[in-house]
């Protein structure tokens, strides 16, 4: 998995710019609606709510609209309806990639994903045409510091996660997709609130490319991201400490 947390520190020193274009609260909002929506209002019962919430509480998301999204997924709102889809193909050297967004506008984000792969040098593939190769589970990364492995190691395992690795200051957690509401209540008791909390596909296999290729590929990997409708963008590429530099 220490190729996903390498993505993810290179998106985080990125989130400035991202904050500057103002998406970070929409992507915020989007997650407390589809987590309302999927599994109601109440943060007890409702991990992904829960989840969703605190994370944009750290990113001092006004409360207002914190609570409009969960009206927005509760029904209780005349914005439209959101839903969640996920796009599949290739990025350059037939890197496999895995979009997922949430829309209210399947059209506009299916031409929008279309246009970054094409422009990239990849394709857009039909449904199933990748998904083969990755693997649903839940994730969870926070960092290490002040935290004993042992400790968290007991805790992940109580919750059914199935691996957790500490590496450049960061524990990440595995497990199936069931355990995620359980290991999430482990986390939550232990007072840890994860920086990332999801359920991700990860590659059965990961690919590794020259510097020149993998810095391509990542540079489609991040338009990707940038697309208003994306939540969250997975492949099959394996990161090397140089090409992380080079992107840092």
């Amino acid at each position: 998995m220490s190729g996903h947390s390498k993505w993810s520190t290179i998106k985080r020193k990125k989130g400035a710019a991202d904050a500057k274009r103002g998406k970070v609260f929409t992507r915020l909002a989007r997650e407390i609606v589809m987590a309302a929506k999927e599994g109601g209002t109440d943060e007890n019962s409702n991990v992904r709510l829960r989840l969703a919430i605190d994370k944009a509480k750290a990113a001092n998301m006004p409360k207002d609209n914190i609570e409009r999204a969960i009206k927005r997924g509760s029904g209780d709102s005349k914005e439209g309806a959101l839903e969640e889809v996920m796009y599949e193909g290739y990025a350059p050297h037939g890197i496999a990639v895995m979009v997922s967004c949430v829309t209210e506008n399947r059209n506009r984000s299916v031409a929008d994903v279309r246009h970054v792969l094409n422009r990239g040098n990849g394709t857009l593939g039909e449904q199933g045409s990748v998904g083969w190769q990755f693997n649903r589970v839940s994730y969870f990364s926070f960092p290490s510091e002040g935290l004993d492995f042992d400790k968290v190691f007991e805790l992940a395992l109580e919750g059914g996660a199935d691996d957790i690795v500490e590496e450049d200051g960061t524990f990440e957690i595995t497990g199936p997709v069931e355990a995620f509401k359980s290991i999430s209540d482990q986390l939550f008791a232990a007072n840890i609130s994860p920086e990332e909390s999801e359920l991700r596909m990860v590659p059965n296999q990961e690919i590794e490319l020259g510097l020149d290729e993998t810095i391509s590929v990542l540079k489609v990997l991040e338009n990707l991201e940038e697309l208003d409708d994306v939540v969250s963008v997975f492949s099959n590429l394996k990161l090397t400490d140089e090409a992380m530099e080079a992107m840092s």
